[in-house]
């Protein structure tokens, strides 16, 4: 069941993401702006700031599939928006990409759809995100890999599988860092 935050967040984005004809745009701008919103109204960037990224980008992804659009586009667009927003109120981006492709996965869950093909799209939309904002793409890149783990294996080892599964077979993944993120092998800063 969708919080109450991201049920609002689909409902507020089912018009504007329909009418787009960008759905990742759409869905990236939307997001970033709503989160944004969000922790500045909160006054502080702490965890519960982190946990409002995971409920809003639940309801993006839900307003995608409820408007008919992908929710592999929606996921890529949420979570690449997700990171965008931390970034320019100053939050922590890699903790960011968790919560966001977390909740990419746990919208997943109640509206349907391939595991997999969603983290995919988070992933990708993390390291999109590395791009706009200038940011170590492999460490978003990682955030996002743990987020969707995580949030899979707690719906079931199956859905964990098809996530751990697809990441690794995708050709759009940079495969070392897929690997080292599943294996809990992440290299440490220096």
């Amino acid at each position: 069941m969708l919080s109450d935050l991201a049920e609002k967040t689909k409902d507020t984005l089912v018009d504007l993401i329909g009418d787009a004809a960008d759905v990742i745009a759409a869905v990236r701008d939307n997001t970033k702006k709503l989160v944004i919103d969000t922790i500045r109204g909160g006054g502080d960037v702490a965890v519960a700031s982190l946990q409002s990224v995971s409920d809003i980008v639940s309801g993006a992804v839900a307003a995608a599939a409820k408007s008919g659009k992908s929710i592999v586009d929606g996921a890529a667009g949420a979570v690449a928006g997700a990171i965008e927003a931390a970034s320019e109120v100053g939050g922590e981006t890699t903790e960011a990409a968790q919560e966001a492709a977390s909740g990419a996965i746990k919208a997943t869950a109640e509206v349907g759809g391939d595991f997999g093909e969603v983290a995919v799209g988070a992933v990708r939309g993390s390291i999109d995100a590395a791009g706009k904002i200038s940011g170590d793409s492999g460490k978003l890149a990682t955030g996002a890999v743990i987020g969707v783990i995580r949030a899979a294996d707690q719906i079931g080892s199956e859905a964990g599988e098809s996530v751990r599964k697809a990441l690794l077979n995708s050709a759009a993944l940079p495969r070392q860092i897929i690997e080292a993120a599943i294996s809990g092998k992440v290299p440490q800063d220096k």
